[in-house]
């Protein structure tokens, strides 16, 4: 074996097609040529070591021996840089490895994940058209092949859809009552949509809410076609309940009054956040109101529209150590917009006046003047008036929890907070005979059922806004209420073959039931028709059992108003075991048709510039998906 040493030789590294580990210690040696080139010799190797130079053979025996004998500490180092190529070689290699089938496990969750990625977060269809979408999803796996857009718009989002409704069905065919709210609302596109929304309590106690569906109007928004749209919603989610109506809530529309009626739903709910922004409105529309508001909505205009404006506005802000905050412009159909524009104005104050007498401001300002004394006292005077109303639709807007029962208790106190006072301005007592007014017929033929729901509420079921008869009477209605369902409850446990009914049985059992020949139900005797109702002894059983129940409730003292009121009825639910049932129906009903409202949000996000050619039944599901799943 020749072998020389040379100091200074510059080595390349083998190619990476060579795979013995001996190549992290050698190299091929450069040299120059005759004419000056600089080239490998690839008839010996370098040690990197020490230099030597050995003959290559295309054999790395002499190279092994040498490492063996002069550096076998070497063999025990970690791999050299080479080695880290070659790994890197093979992973990359790796990567060209064959697809991934379209029908695998792998591939097919890829694509579900795909598909609740663009529902949950409201993407379109053509996200998977997008560059760096797909090379997102091609750096984490290389080996799928992301489907077309028309296959997750035709394929994957309606299996999402039927696989969701599904679940939905059941729970909503579980609960005990259901109740729905609705509303309409008008795309980006000018398409009229109709949602609804369903409420449940489960068997658990908590509060549970779905949009069930946004659908289409394509006719005018009367109350017959309405009617229409929520019959096929009950029957195609199956929300008629054997023995319980389906409560309503809508707005104060009459074509809504209309569409329920016709609906054959009961009881209807109107919605009492859009009565108190009805009678905000009343009240912000006395003159002496709405000519303050004029006033205040220009200011904040003109320094929405001037950056010298609000530059200086900026500048008065830090002098004066006052919040940065911008002015607020009040929106026309939402009555808080006006008192948070009312409540802005009054905290930047001094910063708005020392502004507008700034001479850089004071020669742009045309039509526009500073409130005096007497305006600023009315301000502070509605803010602190109003300011208890706006709390009120907050707290109403809570999906966790019971609203229903809110609805009198609140009513009372906004009634009790507008009576007149002989401190009131003449300002403040125009408002408040304006609210009083238009809240005077509001509620009247529900109030009954709204009394029986807040008495069911261990909140407020000591009702201390009535007197003692009004408050037995309402006790007495619940007991008729629920000796009358537990009644429509025994009649259809039984069959007269003395079977339980189809919709009381197992799913498993319900065909080979149907399947039995049943017998006529017995003829009742004159006796029984005349006084069974009233001496059966099921039935004086239920009506021993409920005023039991009833009395023991009522005697217990009311919670705290800070606690839940179905976090009680669970741990009580042993305690008044027929009485829990009726709560449950009574309390999932909502105060407001907000959840309705809300999905317009949603749905602005869905059908923007961008999508909004979005046919209906993709806007439906697209919404159904983002609330559900």
């Amino acid at each position: 074996m020749a072998a020389a040493s040379v100091d200074d030789v510059d080595v390349e590294d083998a190619p990476t097609s060579f795979k013995s580990d001996v190549w992290r210690h050698f190299g091929f040696p450069k040299t120059k040529n005759e004419s000056g080139e600089v080239v490998t010799d690839k008839t010996k190797t370098v040690c990197r070591y020490c230099k030597k130079m050995l003959i290559y053979t295309n054999s790395t025996t002499n190279m092994m021996q040498h490492t063996n004998r002069h550096h076998r500490e070497k063999l025990q180092s970690p791999p050299s840089a080479r080695k880290n190529l070659l790994v890197g070689q093979t992973t990359l290699t790796g990567g060209f490895a064959a697809p991934l089938a379209a029908t695998s496990a792998r591939a097919k969750e890829i694509t579900r994940c795909i598909g609740v990625f663009m529902a949950k977060d409201m993407r379109p269809f053509s996200v998977v058209e997008n560059e760096g979408f797909r090379q997102l999803v091609n750096k984490l796996e290389p080996k799928y092949t992301i489907p077309s857009r028309p296959h997750f718009s035709q394929t994957v989002m309606p299996a999402l859809y039927r696989e969701t409704k599904s679940k939905v069905i059941e729970t909503l065919r579980k609960a005990y009552s259901v109740s729905i709210t609705t509303d309409g609302w008008t795309s980006r596109a000018t398409q009229s949509y109709l949602t609804v929304t369903a409420h449940v309590i489960t068997s658990e106690w908590e509060m549970v809410n779905f949009v069930l569906q946004t659908r289409p109007l394509f006719e005018t928004h009367t109350g017959a076609n309405i009617a229409e749209v929520l019959k096929s919603a009950v029957s195609e989610w199956g929300l008629q309940k054997a023995n319980h109506g389906i409560a309503v809530v809508t707005d104060n529309a009459r074509n809504m009054e209309v569409a329920v009626r016709e609906a054959g739903l009961a009881p209807h709910v109107r919605c009492f956040a859009h009565t108190l922004n009805l009678a905000s409105q009343a009240g912000l529309s006395v003159p002496r109101v709405s000519r303050l508001l004029g006033r205040v909505r220009r200011i904040a205009a003109f320094f929405h529209r001037s950056s010298t404006a609000t530059a200086a506005l900026a500048a008065k802000q830090i002098l004066l150590e006052l919040p940065p905050h911008k002015l607020i412009i009040d929106v026309a159909t939402r009555w808080n917009s006006s008192l948070d524009m009312i409540e802005r104005y009054l905290e930047q104050q001094a910063a708005v006046t020392a502004t507008l007498l700034s001479n850089d401001v004071r020669r742009n300002v045309r039509d526009i003047d500073t409130l005096d004394g007497s305006d600023i006292r009315d301000a502070e005077d509605i803010v602190k008036l109003l300011k208890p109303l706006k709390t009120a639709t907050t707290v109403l807007c809570d999906e966790k929890n019971p609203t229903v029962s809110l609805i009198v208790p609140l009513k009372h106190m906004i009634e009790h907070n507008m009576a007149s006072n002989e401190e009131d301005s003449p300002t403040v007592s125009n408002i408040k005979r304006a609210i009083l007014n238009n809240l005077y017929n509001r509620y009247t033929s529900e109030y009954n059922h709204l009394l029986e729901c807040t008495a069911l509420d261990p909140r407020f079921r000591a009702l201390p806004h009535l007197e003692t008869d009004q408050r037995d009477d309402v006790f007495h209605r619940l007991k008729e209420k629920a000796v009358l369902m537990l009644r429509n409850q025994d009649e259809g446990k039984e069959g007269a073959s003395g079977h339980p009914t189809a919709a009381e049985q197992p799913l498993d059992q319900t065909d080979r039931a149907g399947a039995e020949l049943k017998q006529p139900p017995s003829k009742k005797t004159a006796l029984e028709d005349l006084l069974g109702g009233t001496f059966d002894e099921p039935v004086a059983q239920h009506i021993s059992q409920i005023d039991a129940e009833m009395n023991k409730y009522s005697a217990e003292t009311s919670i705290s108003l800070n606690s839940c009121p179905l976090k009680w009825w669970k741990e009580n639910a042993r305690l008044y075991p027929l009485l829990s049932s009726i709560a449950k129906a009574y309390l999932s009903t909502p105060a407001t048709s907000v959840p309705s409202e809300r999905v317009f949000s949603s749905a602005g996000d869905i059908v923007n510039v961008q999508r909004s050619q979005l046919c209906p039944e993709n806007v439906d599901m697209l919404i159904f998906l983002k609330k559900n799943m």
